[in-house]
């Protein structure tokens, strides 16, 4: 069945919020997600929120036989807006981690992750430790796993947070900062598939201590529901199961990144 997407309102806080019929007539959700952060989520030219997130939390209440309304959130208040029910679920490519389940709970992954240090193309950088990194300027988004991770790793560098990874990647485009630490299959796009992602390059080994990076990526669900993280599990194995998954993982990547084989 045909899903279509209608946008509603935009406002400066919360990009938009976009309504996906799935014509099945039941409870409608309100599903979370950021909408600037390609390719998992993003805002189209002609204003229709997309991406892998997004296409995979359509077809989960699709298989929930439920309508299923996409809200966007700026990322630094994605788990209060949740808190505050402007939406029933969090899809936004957010790392499983301990801290975010003081506050949350969390589906089954519904991919695996890493991130990984990006750099000039002519960068000397070479190390990737407090010592060498002392002074250099690093970005991040603020409010994320990265940002966390260049915090405790790199504390004499001269750390610059952004509210979103667009910007991180003007900074690093424009060379205001020596480099960034980000999502790493976000970051290979970034670098391979835009012009001026064409500046740098992806260094150093994959960041995958489990202290940043947790269980991998989840759908995040207040505590109290129970239920409804259960059949997003259910429905998730389902799309897994009868070949969904990948359809939806091929149209974004050359990997399967719910294995990253």
């Amino acid at each position: 069945m045909k899903i279509t997407t209608r946008l509603l309102t935009m406002t400066a806080g919360a990009a938009m919020t976009a309504v996906l019929a799935t014509g099945v007539g039941a409870e409608t959700l309100k599903l979370g997600t950021e909408g600037a952060y390609p390719p998992f989520n993003y805002i189209e030219a002609n204003g229709e929120i997309a991406g892998f997130d997004v296409e995979i939390g359509q077809e989960l209440c699709r298989r929930m036989e439920t309508e299923c309304e996409v809200v966007a959130q700026d990322w630094d208040g994605i788990i209060p807006g949740l808190l505050a029910k402007k939406y029933d679920f969090i899809i936004a490519s957010m790392f499983i981690t301990e801290e975010r389940k003081k506050q949350v709970d969390f589906s089954d992954p519904y991919y695996l992750a890493a991130m990984t240090h990006v750099v000039p193309k002519d960068s000397d950088i070479t190390e990737f430790t407090n010592e060498a990194l002392a002074d250099v300027v690093i970005g991040a988004q603020s409010g994320t796993t990265q940002a966390d991770f260049i915090e405790a790793t790199y504390p004499d560098a001269d750390i610059r947070l952004y509210p979103t990874q667009d910007e991180v990647n003007l900074d690093m485009a424009s060379g205001r900062i020596d480099m960034q630490v980000g999502d790493m299959l976000p970051m290979l796009d970034w670098t391979t598939k835009s012009e001026d992602g064409a500046c740098c390059e992806l260094a150093g080994e994959p960041i995958t201590d489990p202290a940043f990076v947790g269980d991998g990526v989840g759908i995040a669900v207040r505590q109290e529901d129970d239920e409804l993280r259960e059949k997003l599990n259910a429905a998730l194995a389902e799309i897994r199961a009868d070949g969904t998954y990948k359809k939806i993982n091929d149209k974004y990547f050359t990997v399967d990144v719910y294995t990253m084989k």
